[in-house]
């Protein structure tokens, strides 16, 4: 089986900042894309910023020049560092995965949710 464990959430006030890490362990050969995710109460679940395993990052127009995605791969590890965070970046933030099993298969797992409050 495959774990992804989250931390870093919190409360924070506007202006701030918050660094989340997911840690993915298990029954892996690779991991290729690690992305982050977002969800706040009465709204779909959406992209925030996804790293290919050849490091190419993707952005939401929402979080750009203000999120930072980067990973570790000796510690099968990703972060995002949110910088600058706004009221309307509130959210449940969910870490993403997409890895190749030790029997050869691909798969995507995610975490249980982090809780980000920024009050105004």
């Amino acid at each position: 089986q495959v774990q992804l464990v989250e931390s870093g959430g919190g409360l924070v006030q506007a202006g701030g900042s918050l660094r989340l890490s997911c840690a993915v362990s298990g029954s892996i050969s690779s991991i290729n894309a690690l992305g982050w995710y977002r969800q706040a109460p009465g709204k779909q679940r959406e992209l925030v910023a996804v790293i290919a395993s050849g490091r190419m990052t993707t952005y939401a127009d929402s979080v750009k020049g203000r999120f930072a995605i980067s990973r570790d791969n000796a510690k099968n590890t990703v972060y995002l560092q949110m910088d600058n965070l706004k009221p309307e970046d509130t959210a449940v933030y969910y870490c993403n995965a997409h890895v190749v099993l030790t029997d050869a298969r691909w798969s995507s797992y995610w975490g249980q949710g982090t809780q980000v409050t920024v009050s105004s």
